[in-house]
């Protein structure tokens, strides 16, 4: 049974992100540990939230909490990467940009159209969006897979002999990366979109009413 509010296990990846932050100067083990936990506690998080809906206890601070601790989380480990890999800084950034602004605009255009959370998708909408927000194991494979791809270049650059199935997983979670990325351009140039019509259907309506 779901009694308790759905920021709870909010509150505990917050915890976990900024534990793995503290740690990943100098503790790779513990602070993949606590990064990666943080980000599975994103899936129960779903199932919380549904359970939540069902009792009339969600809140908008809890979907809001889920995803800025998403967006945060990945652009601190980015960070941390560019150091790591000073010659790809270019592209780091050019991720943590895109990967912030398609969210923002995303749910702002989401909120302003009345969702009570940018995972809540119109199934009129566009279609990539739709398969990737209403299958779950699509929502699934495709955050973990990017999750993976990132924390994976953390820890092979700590780890002096990488085995060949470390090089493997690599590869694979490359493609799921590029993937979500082309999924971060989609939300970005939709939300965009959405945000033009509104405007549009606002300017329309204030010349009737003069």
């Amino acid at each position: 049974m779901c009694v308790a509010p759905d920021w709870l296990s909010g509150y505990a990846r917050v915890v976990l992100a900024l534990l793995s932050f503290y740690l990943m100067p100098w503790s790779p083990t513990p602070a993949v540990f606590c990064y990666m936990l943080s980000a599975l506690l994103d899936a129960f998080d779903g199932h919380a939230a549904r359970c939540m809906y069902t009792l009339n206890q969600s809140t908008k601070f809890g979907a809001m909490l889920d995803m800025l601790t998403d967006r945060c989380a990945t652009m601190c480990l980015l960070v941390n990467l560019s150091l790591l890999y000073p010659s790809y800084t270019f592209l780091f950034q050019v991720s943590m940009s895109l990967d912030i602004a398609s969210h923002w605009l995303h749910l702002h255009s989401s909120t302003i159209k009345g969702s009570s959370s940018h995972k809540t998708i119109d199934l009129s909408g566009n279609p990539v969006l739709r398969i990737y927000y209403t299958s779950k194991p699509v929502l699934f494979v495709m955050c973990l897979g990017n999750e993976l791809f990132f924390c994976l270049l953390y820890v092979l650059h700590h780890i002096e002999e990488p085995a060949v199935w470390l090089y493997c997983l690599q590869g694979l979670c490359a493609i799921i990366c590029f993937l979500k990325t082309s999924i971060s351009v989609v939300h970005l140039v939709t939300a965009s979109q959405n945000m033009a019509a509104m405007d549009a259907a606002e300017r329309e309506d204030a010349a009737k009413k003069q």
